[in-house]
């Protein structure tokens, strides 16, 4: 299972790449929004991995660091719990940052999701309400 797990290296090349289209304007013509959602659909469920994967990564950072700060707390000792707890979470500072950025990156694409459904739901209500005025028109014209 593990042989899944992307690298760092690899989360971050893919996450600034989907940073960069989600950084794209959208204009309101139908094609381009039905096409940007299904770009967007694709990358909320890339993301969710990515996501998960940048967290697995920390979370082995985790352990190393626990170690690594015990090790060397019990040479220094005398430190506070909270300073342990700090030297802990810096020593991830790599993998904090990607879990935070690739967690934004999935709620921006699912933000800009819905908009591209509030817009196709628009411009489908604007298409029924001026087919149906022409309608009716049509329909007294004749009696």
């Amino acid at each position: 299972m593990l042989e899944h797990i992307s690298t760092l290296e690899s989360l971050e090349k893919e996450a600034k790449e989907i940073d960069t289209f989600l950084n794209i304007s959208c204009s309101d013509d139908m094609n381009e929004v039905v096409g940007r959602g299904n770009y967007l659909a694709v990358h909320i469920s890339r993301t969710g991995k990515m996501l998960a994967d940048s967290k697995w990564h920390k979370d082995q950072k985790l352990k190393s660091s626990i170690i690594k700060t015990l090790q060397e707390t019990a040479k220094m000792a005398g430190l506070s719990v909270t300073t342990i707890n700090k030297l802990i979470d810096a020593n991830c500072e790599t993998e904090n940052y990607l879990v935070n950025w690739i967690d934004r990156l999935n709620r921006t694409a699912t933000h800009q999701l819905d908009w591209c459904r509030t817009l196709v739901s628009k411009a489908k209500e604007e298409m029924r309400t001026s087919s149906g005025i022409s309608g009716q028109r049509q329909y007294q014209e004749r009696f």
